[in-house]
């Protein structure tokens, strides 16, 4: 099962490119370096023009979510002056709620569909926005519009929370 699984990632990520590699006898024949080339023409083509599988998975490509703050700059580029409602989730890596909270957080932001952003704030790293934001327990989320602050909570919320949070942030 997982050898499948595996393979059909692999079959998906390659965008179903894949092709016979060239038999051992075709190889093992050409024995110097200019012959290999003569033969490779004759040969099957490893990225030649894929078959379709019946039950191939779809490829599709998604924007990020959510981006981590890489200092007080990119803070201010990224969430202070957003065009977008942001999000920022003051966590820390030692932090058991956080590493909870984080994940069903990005899941509320994903289902808005780039309607709303989120920042990743690293209280260890990152300690002036922590003390600049009022942080004083991990994890915070507070809510941005315009580069003001509209609403917050601190804490673990299960997902009907998050969600009816994160739909307020966004509005009609």
């Amino acid at each position: 099962m997982a050898h499948r699984l595996f393979m059909r990632r692999i079959w998906t990520l390659c965008g179903g490119e894949i092709r016979c590699l060239p038999s051992a006898t075709a190889t093992a024949a050409s024995s110097s370096f200019s012959s290999s080339l003569q033969s490779a023409q004759s040969r099957v083509s490893f990225l030649s023009p894929p078959h379709s599988l019946p039950g191939a998975l779809p490829q599709t490509f998604s924007r990020a979510v959510s981006f981590n703050v890489q200092d007080h700059e990119d803070f201010t580029e990224r969430v202070v002056n957003s065009d977008l409602p942001v999000l920022v989730d003051f966590h820390a890596q030692w932090c058991g709620p956080c590493k909870i909270l984080g994940p069903r957080l990005e899941k509320a932001v994903a289902k808005q569909k780039g309607r709303v952003a989120m920042a990743k704030v690293d209280i260890d790293d990152h300690t002036d926005l922590a003390i600049e934001y009022g942080v004083s327990a991990v994890p915070t989320v507070i809510a941005m519009r315009g580069g003001d602050v509209v609403d917050q909570f601190v804490g673990i919320k299960d997902d009907d929370e998050l969600e009816s949070f994160v739909s307020r942030i966004v509005g009609p």
